[in-house]
């Protein structure tokens, strides 16, 4: 049998990436949302989500020899598509045929305990978001991301996926070049990984600036057990107190005792107004002439 029957007759890199740029430009006129991934030079990925995602796929022994399929089909722009949901990935994959192939990617949500654990575990370490979409965090968080028990990444028994081209591999090269091309959106979209796992990326920021604030308020209380003064209790609820309200039950009790003296005025009252008679009777002195 001939190397061209079986095999096909070789096409170069250049003419790969022309057939894949004039499917894209074909596809965008019906789904002008296609997001295709475009690869500039030989590195799959650049930062540290994109690296730490390949690399997370190939430390897996299962994986390290069928991945690598993907490579070349992911650098001659062969990802046409490629859609990033809540535990869902979706692509378009041009290969051999006129008609690129369907890839489905399904990968497991992150698990509420891991999660609630990472969370703790950056609490006080970022001050910004973007620092963390940077991937600038110490190398201690860096380990607890990608432990392979309890990190972020998910491993192979979170992974299933499902291609419609006739290979009959488990891993087959449309699916080794979406899985590089998640890497390479990465680079880009560093929040889409935290969609993927279906968690919040804000999660780890304000989050642990809640914990740490609760934290704060505790120990506060321990040293000191008396009630929190007005001014600070204005500033934490954010209203504001009146002074002049707290010594409220002493007025009231004023005008009670106000009251049971005025009881006592008006019996001295009559007396005064009998005595005003009395001084009119001294004119009983003009009959004596």
């Amino acid at each position: 049998m001939s190397y061209w029957r079986s095999f096909g007759p070789y096409v170069t890199v250049a003419e790969k990436r022309a057939k894949a740029e004039k499917k894209i430009k074909a596809l965008r006129r019906k789904n002008p949302d296609i997001q295709p991934v475009v690869i500039e030079g030989r590195t799959l990925a650049g930062t540290w989500w994109g690296k730490s995602w390949n690399s997370n796929l190939e430390c897996y022994a299962d994986y390290s020899n069928r991945i690598e399929r993907g490579r070349s089909y992911v650098r001659n722009c062969a990802v046409l598509d490629l859609q990033i949901k809540p535990g869902l990935v979706e692509s378009l994959v041009q290969g051999s045929d006129s008609n690129p192939y369907e890839i489905r990617i399904e990968i497991k949500t992150l698990k509420k305990k891991t999660w609630g654990d990472i969370k703790k575990a950056c609490q006080g370490e970022f001050d910004s978001l973007q620092e963390l979409m940077n991937g600038k965090f110490p190398e201690s968080l860096s380990k607890i991301f990608t432990d392979t028990k309890s990190g972020l990444f998910p491993a192979p028994k979170e992974i299933s996926f499902d291609c419609s081209c006739p290979d009959w591999a488990d891993m087959c090269k449309h699916v080794a070049a979406t899985l590089y091309g998640i890497g390479a959106r990465l680079d880009s979209e560093p929040a889409l990984f935290f969609t993927l796992r279906g968690v919040e990326v804000k999660d780890l920021v304000s989050g642990a600036v809640k914990d740490k604030t609760s934290e704060m308020l505790k120990k506060a209380r321990k040293k000191s057990p008396k009630v929190m003064a007005d001014s600070d209790l204005s500033e934490i609820f954010g209203i504001d107190l009146e002074i002049e309200e707290t010594p409220a039950p002493k007025k009231t009790r004023a005008k009670s005792k106000s009251k049971t003296k005025s009881k006592t005025k008006p019996a001295k009252k009559p007396a005064a107004k009998k005595t005003k008679p009395a001084v009119r009777k001294t004119r009983t002195t003009k009959p004596k002439k």
